[in-house]
This record gives C-alpha cells, sequence and structure tokens, in this order.
C-alpha cells in the first residue's frame, strides 16, 4: 500500500520527537554518570538540560496531537453514536488548533527575544535563541499536524485510524 506525502511527514515528525526522547536521555543519563563516577559536571547540563526539555515537550505535543494518543478524558464521546463523536472529535480539534496556534505566535515572540536581547548560558556563554527556536519549529508541526488532523476528520473521516477507546463496566 502507498503512503500519502502527508503520511511520510507525519511519521518524520514523530520520528524527530522520539529521536528528542533519546538525546534527553543521554543526556540526563551521562550528568548522572560523570556526577556520581568521575564527580564532574558537564559545564551548563542544567542550562542544556531544560532546553533540552523543552524541546522535547513541543515536540512531543507535535508527536500526540494527530494521533490523538494524548491523555484524554472522554466519558461523553465512550457514550454517544459515531456521528456526535466525529462532532466532537471536529470540535475538540478545532480548539486545539487555535491554542497551539495562539502558543506558537507566543513562542516566536520568545525566540525572537532571546535573540535580540542575546540570552546566553552561565558557563559557556552559548546563544540560548537557537534551542527556543527548535522548540518552536516543533510547534509550527504541532500546528501542520493538527491542521491535517482537522481536515482529515472533516472531508476524510475514513483515512483516521482512531485508537480504540476501552469502555469501563
Amino acid at each position: 500500500m502507498k503512503r500519502s506525502w502527508m503520511d511520510r511527514v507525519i511519521d518524520s515528525i514523530e520520528w524527530i520527537a522520539a529521536g528528542f526522547v533519546g538525546i534527553v536521555a543521554l543526556d540526563i543519563f551521562l550528568s548522572v554518570l560523570l556526577r556520581n563516577t568521575l564527580n564532574y559536571s558537564i559545564p551548563d547540563s542544567f542550562d542544556i538540560g531544560r532546553m533540552l526539555l523543552g524541546i522535547l515537550i513541543f515536540w512531543g505535543i507535535a508527536a500526540t496531537s494527530y494521533r490523538g494518543t494524548h491523555i484524554t478524558v472522554d466519558l461523553i464521546w465512550a457514550n454517544v453514536g459515531p456521528r456526535y463523536q466525529r462532532m466532537i472529535d471536529v470540535f475538540a480539534t478545532l480548539v486545539l488548533l487555535f491554542v497551539v496556534t495562539v502558543q506558537t505566535w507566543t513562542l516566536f515572540d520568545k525566540v525572537r527575544l532571546t535573540y535580540n536581547d542575546n540570552v546566553q548560558t552561565f558557563d559557556l556563554h552559548m546563544p540560548t535563541w537557537p534551542f527556543f527556536l527548535v522548540a518552536w519549529i516543533g510547534d509550527v508541526c504541532a500546528v501542520l499536524l493538527i491542521a491535517i488532523r482537522t481536515y482529515r476528520l472533516i472531508f476524510h473521516p475514513e483515512d483516521m485510524q482512531e485508537p480504540k477507546i476501552k469502555v469501563t463496566e
């Protein structure tokens, strides 16, 4: 089965997000290992670690937004018919699209301010704006994926692979 270009873009964004999980895990592992075995601290490890976590959060939002695999409370959705489920999905996705779009706009302002103010890390005096820029790109990807999800929910619901919800009894 040939996959569409949108599916390849979605998969690429999810792989990038997974890569950032690995980078953050490696950073934490190395920091703890060096601190506890050699009594050595990586310069700017705290600043770099927190900025990597920020990047991970925004790319994680991108990865979970399209698939709908984030934590949800679907008490009403699970107890209505397919037509109303689709209406709820479209409404919720439109709200999510609005919120993440506003978030992306404000995060771009943060990138601009850190660039203009020349904010740097403490030890190595590295500029911090590239980290914020990578996080912002993750947020832009989230907006893109949510827009694709919204389009598919409205015009091509058969293309959506919704996660199955186990209804409690």
